[in-house]
């Protein structure tokens, strides 16, 4: 909303000295948007005078009309002499008075002007448009004053084409339709300055008569619940609107038409009520209001030929035949646009002004719908004031006459079924008690009446009833904002609520970030992703029917069509995130995530149905967790590529299924659990391949697999070769034992390597754990070093190398003690395993 400060001190009195920063502040503290606030006075700096034209010389030779004139500027160029001018517009004559910019002065924009050659004759300034002085787009031609303009050669031309003032834009949010209007503007800063305020829309008004205006039948007063009109005869159809309504016109931003329609946009600005005007003689039967009917057509003015819904509203001329069957034929989409077939035209003497009350629900689908947000529409969508239909009606009809002729007819049509404001009971400490600032009754009930709500007093509540204006007043959290916004925001302390004493991280949250730092500083990248999956992910990587994983919980409403399933897995996501990577050149890639999926409970049900106007019961709580898919923390890593980059120092190592073994020995590691606990074995379990896949336990319960992808799920996932993943979930991972401090020896250790030839099906951490078990307490580690597998060591047998590490607390140990050692640990091997000492 656009608005002059001048058009707004007609209502409201404003200081005098009432500056742009003042005057942004008070609308800020009312809680209303200020998109700028521009003085016009600086916009154009320098000579901007009157000038008359005088002499015209086309030229010619050239591509287009150029125009030498010679133009009375009187004594603004200093020499009273005529300033001499070449123009490129031809809408002026001799004799007509135009805006002139004198050399030395500068446009809005930055555009300077200056005395040059050009089309081989002198031009001292330039004659203006409006576009060029900023009022407005119109570029067609130059601005021409009307004949009945009060201004000599010489004089100021800012005043005379509403450079003088101030202009101030506003972005009205939904809440706040009265807004768009300078009756609801000039109400606010009466508010903010507390100067008197003369509301244009209660101004007396003649009511209906028992004879109406023109035969209207309503047909659905919930989609129209007021509908007035009053006929104009004898319109002069050549008169031009006046200066002073054109130009508000222009800084509102709406291009002026004709006479009837710049009235009824004009009384719209000003009051805030869309209007009508139709061409009467035009029209061929009464009108009707009502639904359309499906598929029944409507040209609106703009030249779209739009196809109706049965939820828009029409209104139709009965005097045509409809070829879709229903009573008359459309002949405007009511409270968005009119139709061209009855418009005001260049030859329209009789004008049938009509003002309504529309459902604003009905209006903005109907402008979703057509894709068409009129001035009107995003009036009617906020809510317009019920009660202005007959004031427009008089307004309009006051402008019409005075400039346009006519006479108005005696007769007024006015339906009228408006409800009346609901009261609104309101416990008056309630504002006190939301806001934290003492209200005295006498200062809530003073606050409101200034908003225009009428207060009763009845026992200890307040009985307060909205006016009519204020459609966006519901409910008792309304009235103690208007209370918090009148009141003045900067009253309201700001008070930061103090923190209650915690006992800071929960062990949850303190393993997520351990896991979540241990995986990063060993190269793993972390991404965050949407839990959204697609159904076809799971035949992608190849899923069986009956995998529990399978059973994902569908969204009612999606973000997307492709992916309506929550996850079930990690890999989902992150194998996405790694595809995109993957596409954007980045070949060497670890990504890990921690998040949640979510896993249904079988035979949960749907959700219970819950009220929004009232706290829901326990019981209704309980009844919603119980449907709730159950929501384990998992973690996941994906490799693919170079786990060691190749370089000029030698070739690199390709990341493979050990790789994401050790990611998840890295996990369980930094969430404190010992080795001892933990035990990786041989498994299959898509999507990984069936003999490069680890199961991990921790105590006997298995927490997550890791290995290289199945082909398959590589190939249909558009993945590299080789690319391998772990996934585990956190929450099956026990709390971290108490571990006593470690006891340091300083005698120096035996080191003593051990190669055991074994079945080609026997685990290495059987190996490693029997190695243990027969060592004794002199062994301090165990580390594989070496697998290696020959014909030479026989059919489906291999070979593992371990390096032993032996110390005594309190000693040195001797050779024999070291041997003994691993003699027992090799013993235990042997006979647990079947094991054999390589070369032996």
């Amino acid at each position: 909303m656009r608005v002059g400060v001048s058009w707004l001190r007609e209502h409201v009195d404003l200081p005098v000295d009432l500056g742009p920063e003042e005057l942004e502040q008070a609308l800020v503290n009312l809680g209303l948007e200020v998109e700028s606030i521009v003085d016009l006075r600086a916009t154009v700096t320098g000579s901007l005078v009157v000038g008359e034209v005088r002499e015209i010389e086309e030229l010619t030779g050239f591509k287009k009309p150029i125009r030498f004139c010679r133009v009375d500027v009187g004594a603004a160029n200093g020499t009273g002499e005529l300033q001499e001018i070449v123009c490129g517009a031809t809408n002026f004559a001799p004799g007509d008075r135009v805006v002139v910019i004198l050399p030395g002065g500068v446009l809005p924009g930055g555009f300077a002007i200056g005395a040059r050659k050009t089309y081989g004759r002198n031009s001292h300034g330039m004659i203006c448009s409006v576009r060029e002085l900023g009022l407005g787009e119109d570029h067609a031609g130059i601005l021409v004053l009307p004949a009945e303009t009060v201004a000599k050669p010489g004089d100021d031309a800012r005043p005379v084409v509403g450079l003088d003032d101030v202009v101030v834009e506003l972005e009205i949010t939904p809440d706040r339709g009265y807004g768009l209007s300078v009756r609801g503007i000039a109400r606010e800063l009466a508010h903010a300055f507390g100067v008197p305020f003369r509301d244009p829309g209660k101004v007396p008004a003649p009511g209906a008569t028992e004879t109406p205006a023109y035969p209207v039948e309503v047909r659905d007063p919930l989609g129209c619940d007021r509908f007035a009109a009053r006929l104009v005869r004898g319109v002069d159809p050549t008169a031009q609107s006046p200066q002073w309504l054109r130009q508000r016109l222009t800084v509102a931003g709406i291009r002026t038409i004709s006479l009837p329609v710049d009235i009824t946009n004009y009384v719209m600005l000003e009051l805030g009520q869309p209007m009508h005007a139709f061409d009467a003689d035009r029209l061929t039967g009464a009108l009707v209001v009502r639904r359309a009917l499906a598929g029944e057509k409507l040209t609106t003015l703009d030249g779209v030929a739009r196809v109706l819904d049965a939820e828009d509203m029409v209104i139709c001329d009965a005097g045509q035949a409809n070829p879709a069957g229903g009573e008359g034929v459309p002949i405007s989409l009511a409270a968005v646009m009119g139709g061209q077939t009855s418009e005001v035209v260049a030859s329209t003497t009789e004008v049938l002004f009509e003002a309504a009350h529309w459902d604003p629900v009905m209006v903005g689908r109907t402008a979703r719908r057509h894709k068409l947000f009129s001035e009107a529409a995003k009036r009617w969508e906020r809510g317009v004031d019920p009660g202005l239909p007959l004031v427009a009606l008089d307004r309009a009809v006051e402008l019409l006459t005075t400039y346009g002729g006519g006479s108005a007819g005696p007769e007024i049509l006015d339906f009228n079924q408006v409800a009346p404001p609901a009261p609104i009971v309101l416990d008056p400490e309630l504002p006190t008690r939301r806001i934290g600032v003492t209200y005295p009754l006498a200062r809530v009930v003073a606050l409101l009446e200034e908003v225009g709500c009428t207060v009763v007093t009845e026992a200890e509540l307040l009985r307060v009833t909205p006016p009519t204006w204020r459609p966006d007043l519901t409910d008792p959290a309304d009235l103690v904002e208007e209370v918090a916004r009148l009141g003045g925001y900067n009253e309201i302390p700001s008070v930061l609520p103090l923190a209650p004493p915690g006992r800071g991280l929960t062990a949850e949250q303190r393993r997520r970030r351990v896991v979540a730092r241990a995986l990063a500083e060993n190269g793993y990248v972390e991404v965050v992703s949407f839990p959204f999956v697609s159904p076809q992910f799971f035949d992608l990587i190849g899923l069986p029917d009956d995998d529990s994983r399978r059973r994902a919980v569908r969204l009612a409403n999606p973000l997307s069509d492709e992916e309506p399933l929550l996850r079930t897995t990690l890999l989902s996501s992150l194998l996405g995130a790694l595809r995109r990577n993957i596409g954007r050149g980045q070949r060497d890639l670890a990504l890990y995530e921690i998040g949640t999926v979510f896993e249904p409970k079988p035979g949960a049900g749907s959700p219970p149905p819950m009220a929004v106007d009232h706290r829901p019961s326990d019981v209704e709580f309980a009844a919603a967790d119980a449907v709730l898919p159950h929501q384990p923390r998992h973690v996941a890593a994906v490799l693919s590529g170079e786990i060691e980059r190749t370089g000029w120092w030698g070739s690199g190592q390709p990341a493979g299924w050990a790789d994401a073994v050790e990611a998840a020995r890295i996990v369980i590691a930094a969430a404190g659990i010992p080795d001892g606990q933990v035990t990786v074995r041989a498994a299959q379990r898509a999507p990984w391949h069936p003999g490069r896949c680890a199961e991990l336990l921790v105590d006997g319960t298995v927490v997550g697999c890791a290995g290289e992808l199945h082909p398959a799920a590589v190939e249909a996932l558009e993945l590299p070769r080789r690319t391998s993943a772990m996934e585990l979930d956190l929450d099956l991972l026990p709390e971290a034992p108490v571990r006593p401090a470690p006891r340091i020896s300083g005698f120096p250790p035996a080191l003593i390597d051990v190669a055991l030839v074994v079945p080609e099906e026997v685990a290495a951490a059987d190996v490693q754990r029997a190695l243990v078990d027969g060592a004794g307490a002199l062994l301090e580690s165990v580390r594989l070093f070496d697998v290696y597998a020959s014909p030479q060591l026989g059919a489906g047998r291999k070979s593992l190398a371990y390096k032993l590490t032996f110390r005594a607390p309190d000693r040195t140990l001797t050779v024999e003690e070291a041997v003994a050692a691993r003699d027992g640990a090799v013993a235990e091997a042997a006979s647990r395993l079947g094991a054999t000492l390589r070369g032996a």
